[in-house]
């Protein structure tokens, strides 16, 4: 197998998935368009096959097996969307398999896994994080003979994926602008690439990752693949520790830029996917639209194309998205405060401090001795963000002792 991919080799891919995927809709985006100023496309990989573009590159994979590798089965690492599409090409082609997950996988992406993989796939937990999964998956490689399926470090994955591009400037009836593709491992956005870069060069491509899993940034920035020392698993079809080395250097070369996301910012895009589009998009499907919203400086009238990358939410999550939102556009504050040891200091601080519009919508003393006076959470919502200064000024000219607890404080692990 070759370590190096060709647009020959995407187009070869896409002439074996056309019975098995969808083409998918490249619709316009009304919401975006008006924030950009430009033609927001979206790429709407989260009504394909298993709700993700993953399918692609597993499929492609698989099927291009010899019979003696498809006799030994195949193992692979996920953290849910690559497992489906595995799962899927398994029971497809009547190969057995195994998926490795971590523990941080949604409840509802390993059951869907286990449906598409019938009696013909095991799913199996290793470990907390992908990383972790995918060592696991290689142990299991190479002790049983297995073919390890990569998420994105394979050529033939990556050609799979590369087809998502390959149908972008199909269904474009002019060259976009900009591309801006999530970010993980780098299959998807190696693959886009390489037929980006022979079929329209002067398009504009952008990789959008999570600021708590900014793996391929820190790569770029130390010249090599690393793994990071810590990881935001949040965004968790994109939450990858280390990038690959196969798909480095064609980002390296290839990609204008990569952005990083705050989380909070993905789940304020995942809320106006549903809420205005009608879009279940996970995390990682909002990640281009959310890394849109900062692109108007580069909107030029072509079009923009954000690739919504899967749709396997899982729904029980919610309550985190509008959490992690509300703080991030400034409409949710938390606080210690410690009350004076009076009676009515309590009172006093709903009465003078709390103004029109604002919202105790989080209460607990800290002190578990006496719940009648000592240090409390406080959470406060704003009616909306520029009230916080009015709000700020009543806390500290009443008697109170507050300590803000900023969004990036560890304290924040406790509330989220």
């Amino acid at each position: 197998m070759t370590d190096r991919i060709s647009a020959a080799m995407i187009s070869q891919a896409a002439e074996r998935l056309r019975p098995v995927v969808r083409r998918t809709a490249l619709e316009p985006n009304q919401r975006l368009s008006d924030l950009l100023g430009s033609q927001v496309l979206l790429k709407r990989e989260d009504a394909q096959v298993c709700r993700s573009y993953k399918v692609r590159g597993a499929f492609n994979l698989i099927a291009s097996l010899t019979e003696e590798e498809r006799r030994r089965g195949v193992v692979c690492a996920s953290a849910g969307n690559h497992g489906q599409g595995v799962a899927f090409a398994c029971a497809r082609l009547g190969i057995s398999g195994r998926v490795y997950v971590p523990s941080t996988t949604p409840r509802q992406k390993r059951e869907r896994i286990a449906a598409f993989g019938g009696d013909r796939v095991e799913v199996v937990v290793g470990g907390g994080t992908y990383d972790e999964a995918s060592d696991a998956a290689h142990a299991d490689s190479e002790h049983t003979g297995a073919i390890y399926v990569h998420p994105f470090d394979d050529v033939r994955t990556m050609a799979g994926q590369g087809t998502v591009g390959l149908e972008i400037l199909a269904q474009c009836e002019e060259e976009p602008h900009t591309v801006v593709v999530p970010v993980g491992g780098g299959g998807l956005i190696s693959g886009i690439a390489v037929w980006l870069r022979e079929h329209s060069p002067g398009t504009r491509i952008v990789g959008a990752e999570p600021a708590g899993a900014a793996s391929m940034r820190a790569a770029l920035d130390h010249g090599e693949p690393l793994a990071l020392p810590e990881l935001d698993t949040f965004v968790d079809g994109a939450a990858v520790g280390r990038v690959g080395d196969i798909t480095f250097p064609l980002v390296k070369d290839l990609v204008d830029e990569i952005v990083s996301v705050d989380e909070g910012a993905v789940c304020t895009e995942m809320l106006d996917l549903y809420q205005t589009d009608g879009i279940i998009a996970e995390p990682a499907g909002a990640l281009a639209g959310a890394a849109a919203r900062e692109l108007v400086p580069y909107a030029s009238g072509q079009p923009v194309v954000c690739v919504v990358s899967g749709g396997n939410n899982d729904v029980s999550r919610y309550n985190e998205v509008l959490e992690r939102s509300l703080v991030h556009i400034g409409l949710r504050h938390y606080f210690l405060v410690t009350f004076p040891q009076r009676p009515g200091a309590l009172r006093h601080f709903l009465d003078e401090v709390l103004g029109e519009g604002e919202d105790i919508i989080a209460f607990e003393y800290v002190k578990k001795n006496n719940r009648e006076t000592g240090p409390a959470l406080v959470g406060i919502e704003l009616e909306r963000a520029g009230d916080l200064d009015s709000f700020l000024y009543r806390m500290k000219a009443s008697p109170l002792t507050v300590e803000r607890i900023p969004p990036g404080s560890p304290l924040f692990t406790f509330i989220l």
